[in-house]
């Protein structure tokens, strides 16, 4: 098979962390004889530097004749730190998922066995979890109509949802949950908002076409408690943008480390694949950032283009280089390998048939693995 990526490495970490992955990638090509062909192309922080604009119209043509968008990660303090600033690299982001019609954000959430230690909660409370999230993603308050009074002492943000909007990423979770452990939560605040409640009646008559899927409501602030409380009660959560922001990142501190959770964002024509973590400028140029949740990322990306096995090969892959414990310092900062390692152990793991094939003496000493 043969395939056209565009990758955007973006700002912070994000160039470490999508190199590592498409050594993975090209682990891929090799053992299954595929063929992935890259367009690189700017986005965030450095777009604004180089061309005035987050994410330049080139940028934009790159990503629509791909087959698919590899992503790294956006935003710079330059920009964070300043609330006057006009032009934002977030900016970039939320317009190419509009630009793409990028309307469903989906996240897995799988606890890693050998990782439990690592988590800040309770072993018993969150064994077993493996939920996936599906938020809407072009709609909601972070895209409607904002702005300030003329005197600057007051400012709106509209929250508009149409029953398009909610149906179309509705039938894919429902859809999911039928390949799943058929259940769905709805997250929202019908209670509060009419949005929600325009929510609630969409995915209850879509429900009515589901009937071996079972469906529960939870308001956002049940909903936040329960999954720290207890997680593993979730298959299918469906939920609008904002919520569906803040709850997946909530999540992701079940697995012990943001660096683990990989994203795709899919319309119907273009798809997009990213891990959740931001820029972490902090850690940027120190090879010390986590790759896996850009590599689960080109999991999700190769399952897409039906390439199973080839995608399992990396979950596989990642599952034994945190076995062995070669994992970076947000997993272990005592015993820890580099960011750029960690891309060689998983490519290696993908190649070898066996993990017994693969010598990692002197790993942590500055030695590369050999097979």
């Amino acid at each position: 098979m043969k395939k056209r990526i565009a990758v955007l490495p973006g700002d912070g970490i994000g160039p470490e962390v999508i190199k590592q992955a498409k050594k993975v990638l090209e682990g891929v090509a090799m053992k299954f004889s595929h063929e992935f062909e890259y367009e690189y192309a700017l986005v965030g922080a450095e777009a604004i530097d180089k061309t005035g604009s987050p994410l330049p119209e080139e940028t934009i043509e790159i990503c629509r004749r791909a087959d698919a968008v590899l992503f790294g990660a956006i935003g710079h303090p330059s920009y964070d730190n300043n609330p006057k600033a006009t032009v934002r690299p977030e900016q970039g982001l939320l317009q190419l998922r509009k630009s793409l019609g990028l309307y469903a954000n989906i996240r897995p959430v799988k606890l890693f066995d050998s990782l439990i230690k690592h988590s800040p909660l309770k072993e018993e409370r969150i064994k077993g979890t493996d939920l996936i999230v599906y938020r809407e993603l072009t709609g909601g308050i972070y895209f409607g109509d904002k702005g300030r009074d003329e005197d600057g002492l007051s400012a709106y943000d509209v929250c508009k949802y149409s029953v398009n909007e909610i149906e179309r990423v509705a039938v894919m979770a429902f859809d999911a949950a039928m390949r799943r452990r058929k259940k769905v939560t709805l997250v929202d605040k019908a209670n509060v908002l009419e949005t929600s409640r325009l929510w609630r009646e969409t995915v209850q008559a879509l429900a009515e076409k589901y009937p071996e899927v079972e469906v529960e409501y939870l308001y956002v602030d049940n909903a936040a408690m329960q999954i720290i409380q207890r997680p593993n009660q979730f298959d299918v959560i469906l939920t609008e943008n904002m919520f569906g922001d803040i709850i997946s990142d909530e999540a992701s501190v079940i697995t012990g480390s943001i660096g683990l959770l990989s994203s795709a964002s899919m319309g119907d024509q273009s798809s997009l694949f990213e891990p959740i973590h931001g820029s972490y400028p902090e850690a940027a140029g120190k090879d010390i950032a986590n790759p896996i949740a850009t590599i689960l990322s080109v999991a999700l990306m190769l399952e897409s283009f039906g390439l199973h096995k080839e995608a399992k090969s990396i979950r596989t892959a990642v599952d034994r280089s945190i076995e062995q414990g070669l994992v970076t310092p947000d997993l272990d900062p005592v015993s820890h390998i580099t960011c750029s390692k960690a891309g060689d152990v998983i490519s290696l793991f993908i190649e070898a048939e066996e993990p017994k094939e693969v010598n990692f003496e002197n790993m942590f000493e500055g030695s590369l693995p050999v097979i």
